[in-house]
């Protein structure tokens, strides 16, 4: 049973504009929860990805999906990599190891006409003007519409999923009795997680007739779901404030890990997770209203900060500051590696090897991610990394020299040659590649610390596959350990796996969030002399207008419940007119005025079809909209006032 968000909303700075809406609204939900008899979740990564689901019979069992076939040494891992492998008719062939071990088994005058993917996520964050059209490039150079290779993933993990239950079941599980969740970053705009919808629908998840068969789950607030729940054994807290499980704090962050792991380990034959139906003990601490906490999820891609409050005894969760965050993710060691590796071997030579020897260069990159794991603070021993052959060979063609002579001939002093064949770098190199990273992590933190909403946090969670590392850990724990208790789940990887599956039983958990930027629209106002300027004076038929004003529906960091609406009232200029398009425009500023201001840009339409509507109505038909924002995404549904008839309102970001 779902409570009615106007109901647990004990909060008097928050009134909902229209209860009656909003009643109505939880009861459709209800009747909606019980036609899927089971949720998946999506974790859609940057470097892997993975689905978990639980059946809505028996919600506290999360199932995480079957282990891969393939695998790296060093990589105990759930989660499969993020690749994706096309043929040469650009055909779906591939996904995750499969696909990783086929092209790399290919002959090398093959493999270039093959089309290969990785961490393709990232290019919806750094898009800034985002649309069905935009590109991926392959790793052999050519381009494919991104929009076929994000709905081929996604079909993959549908098909996988359906396998699994109907295999489970013994018969064959429909889609349409699957409710679907989708995973994002909480610092993705809104186009990308509109994209991130089409290509479910194109896939074939859920349809533009049936949105609510699929939910986007924001990451750290999958995070935060999830960690509610955590019982004291599940977790590691790296302060040295209190011993956890008996382990004496000293020793908490190198063998508290190992330890866990072991934990881990023996638990590895079982893939079912029980989550139990209450709030963790660790909440006991926390004063109700007062207390906040912190999670960070630190990905392969991006890093995304979320601030929330718990509300006991139903541990609701409400949103203290906008998600921040940006691209900080593990991608950022990867790319220093490259460069170490231009700085050693000229980067004429690092293109050229990427473009003619594509295979060659994944694998090194695999070599590196194993030893990238094996990085630690008190680490003394060298690691090593094997080049492969084909780098070696290929060197000294290009080159005419060896690859030993220019490790010699480089001053890159901490990374020599060792006789078998490998890179043998010194911890203190290792850790210089992690540094940049690793600082801007710190740098944000500090400043979200810094800010007024953001007091007397008393945790930290740290979550994401990048939280794996011993090195991030102990920087955060040394920067923050003395405001708060930094926590890290155990299985940290699988963290919002699991949340986004909670999420989906109970979407209503999370009641209050905060606007990312400030929204509105450009409307025209009877003009006052002295309030506004000259040149936006418009005189028509004799009334004089100011133009370009921005109604503004929404402030940038302000709060909003679930299902509170804001409400317009919109007219078509001329009784015939059959479609209205209203323009959106936003801004990263909370005072906007006019839609001409710099930083304010149009970022999306709001359409209004009144085909099909009674035409005998009266002529200033008047059609009421209603906008939510106080979800995972923007929403809108318009009534024609005279004849209370729901309007046809489509809401798009992407396509404008």
């Amino acid at each position: 049973t779902y409570s009615s968000p106007a109901k647990s909303l004990g909060d008097p700075g928050i009134t909902p504009l229209s209860p009656s809406h909003i009643a109505k609204d939880s009861d459709a939900d209800d009747a909606v929860e019980q036609l899927f008899l089971v949720v998946v979740a999506i974790d859609f990564g940057t470097t892997s990805s993975g689905y978990a689901y639980s059946f809505t019979k028996e919600p506290e069992c999360i199932h995480v999906m079957r282990r891969w076939e393939g695998g790296d040494p060093g990589v105990s891992n759930q989660k499969t990599p993020t690749t994706i492998l096309l043929t040469p008719e650009r055909k779906f062939h591939s996904f995750g190891y499969a696909a990783r071990d086929f092209y790399h088994d290919l002959d090398p005058t093959e493999s270039k006409h093959w089309l290969y993917f990785e961490k393709f996520k990232m290019k919806l964050h750094t898009t800034g003007n985002l649309t069905m059209e935009t590109d991926l490039t392959a790793a052999n150079g050519k381009k494919v519409k991104a929009l076929e290779i994000f709905a081929y993933a996604l079909q993959f993990f549908k098909e996988q999923a359906l396998k699994e239950l109907s295999d489970q079941g013994g018969s064959d599980f429909e889609n349409s009795e699957v409710r679907w969740v989708i995973t994002v970053p909480a610092i993705w705009k809104q186009p990308a997680k509109q994209f991130m919808r089409q290509a479910a629908y194109k896939a074939g998840m859920a349809s533009p007739e049936n949105p609510e068969q699929l939910i986007i789950a924001l990451e750290p607030e999958a995070a935060s779901i999830y960690c509610r729940k955590l019982r004291l054994h599940q977790m590691i807290d790296l302060s040295s404030r209190a011993p956890v499980n008996g382990y004496s704090p000293s020793d908490t962050i190198g063998t508290g890990f190992t330890q866990a792991k072991e934990h881990v380990r023996r638990n590895r034959q079982s893939r079912t997770f029980l989550v139990e139906n209450v709030i963790g003990e660790i909440w006991s601490e926390l004063e109700e209203g007062s207390d906040r906490y912190i999670v960070v999820d630190s990905g392969g891609g991006t890093v995304d900060i979320t601030v929330h409050q718990i509300r006991l005894p139903e541990g609701h969760l409400k949103e203290l500051y906008k998600a921040t965050g940006g691209p900080y993710g593990s991608l950022g060691v990867d790319y220093e590696f490259e460069k170490l590796l231009c700085k050693i071997f000229g980067e004429d030579f690092i293109e050229q090897f990427k473009i003619k020897r594509p295979a060659a260069w994944v694998d090194l990159m695999i070599a590196f991610e194993s030893r990238k794991r094996a990085a630690a603070p008190d680490r003394t021993n060298p690691l090593n990394i094997t080049l492969p052959f084909s780098f070696i060979d290929y060197y000294k063609k290009f080159r005419g020299h060896s690859v030993e002579h220019a490790l010699r001939k480089s001053n890159v002093d901490f990374v020599k040659w060792s006789s078998q064949g490998m890179l043998r770098m010194s911890p203190d190199a290792m850790n210089a590649l992690f540094k940049p990273t690793i600082d801007q992590i710190v740098q944000h933190l500090s400043d979200v610390f810094d800010k007024p909403e953001v007091t007397n946090v008393k945790f930290l969670f740290l979550v994401g596959g990048f939280a794996e590392s011993p090195l991030l850990q102990q920087a955060v724990q040394s920067a923050f350990g003395s405001r708060c208790r930094v926590i890290i789940p155990q299985d940290v990887g699988l963290t919002i796996l699991k949340g986004a599956v909670l999420f989906g039983l109970d979407p209503a958990v999370i009641k209050v969030r905060r606007s990312p930027l400030t929204y509105g629209v450009g409307v025209l106002n009877r003009f006052v002399e002295g309030k506004h300027p000259p040149e936006k004076l418009l005189i028509k038929d004799g009334t004089r207008w100011c133009t370009d004003v921005f109604d503004k529906f929404i402030s940038a960091d302000q709060s909003v419940a679930l299902g509170e609406t804001v409400a317009r009232s919109y007219t078509p200029a001329k009784p015939s007119q059959l479609v209205i398009v209203i323009n959106i425009y936003s801004s990263e500023q909370d005072n906007v005025s006019f839609i001409t201001e710099p930083g304010v840009k149009k970022c999306g339409t709001l359409r209004l079809d009144l085909t099909g509507t009674d035409a005998s109505v009266p002529n200033r038909r008047e059609i009421k909209t209603l906008m939510q924002f106080g979800d995972t995404e923007i929403k809108a549904m318009a009534i024609d006032v005279a004849t209370s008839k729901s309007v046809k309102v489509g809401i798009d970001f992407l396509n404008y």
